[in-house]
């Protein structure tokens, strides 16, 4: 058997995240659907870096899989992307993993970015990529509210009720927000996420975009570690899993 990593992209819409479930069609069911046909039809299982939530897009999610023989890599790409059609998922690189890589603990980073439209008329060649909010938005004064957050603390008011990790501590490593014309972008990078974390922090930074919170009641949100104290949860549309890293690279060269 050979071990490939694969670097994978898709659009969440039509998904119900990358995780199987009974109710709908996963991402992590594509791929491995796709698998099968390279395996003679038997089950093919994967391993993946992040598993993102119903109608979250990813741009560089990473993945393991293991095929028999010794294919190359980029026929290996190449297959799985024709047997993934016509569903939005692909294999945008695949490689030999090195001996011992696991995209989830093998990661030292991750890197998500949220997209905000903050403008009156709703998108159109954005839409399902994008948090459509009307209301003009504050990017300094939200800018200021993330800084609060950076550093290594306890996330508590900005996890999901039914997160199982074992601790809400986390290291937030980079939370900037910049505009960019009609665009609110938020850049959130850390070795791992919460669950709903980083969905959780812009719910809440778009409160003091929009002047209902001031900045410093972010860390008061933090300090409280409580759920209740934090902002509502974005909605899914606007947030995508950029890249993840690793030392060696997989993808590198």
């Amino acid at each position: 058997m050979t071990r490939y990593a694969l670097l994978i992209e898709y659009d969440g819409r039509g998904f119900v995240g990358w995780q199987r479930q009974v109710n709908g069609l996963s991402v992590q069911q594509v791929l491995e659907a796709a698998a099968a046909k390279l395996n003679g039809g038997a089950p093919v299982a994967s391993i993946v870096a992040g598993r993102t939530d119903a109608g979250v897009h990813a741009a560089g999610q990473a993945a393991l899989i293991e095929l028999p023989g010794e294919l190359p890599p980029p026929r290996v790409r190449e297959a799985l992307n024709f047997h993934m059609k016509p569903h939005a998922v692909v294999a945008v690189t695949a490689a030999i993993a090195p001996e011992g890589w696991n995209p989830r603990f093998s990661a030292i980073w991750r890197h998500y970015r949220y997209c905000i439209l903050n403008r009156r008329a709703r998108p159109a060649l954005a839409a399902g990529q994008v948090w459509h909010v009307p209301q003009p938005l504050d990017a300094a004064a939200m800018a200021e509210g993330a800084r609060y957050l950076l550093g290594r603390h306890d996330f508590t008011s900005f996890r999901a009720s039914s997160c199982q990790a074992k601790s809400p501590v986390r290291t937030l490593d980079r939370l900037e927000v910049r505009r960019e014309g009609d665009l609110v972008i938020v850049e959130a990078g850390a070795r791992s996420f919460l669950h709903h974390q980083v969905r959780n922090i812009v719910g809440t930074l778009k409160l003091v975009g929009e002047g209902g919170w001031a900045p410093t009641r972010v860390e008061a949100a933090l300090a409280a570690a409580d759920r209740r104290a934090g902002g509502p949860t974005a909605p899914p549309d606007g947030l995508c899993f950029m890249a993840v890293g690793y030392e060696p690279d997989p993808f590198a060269g």
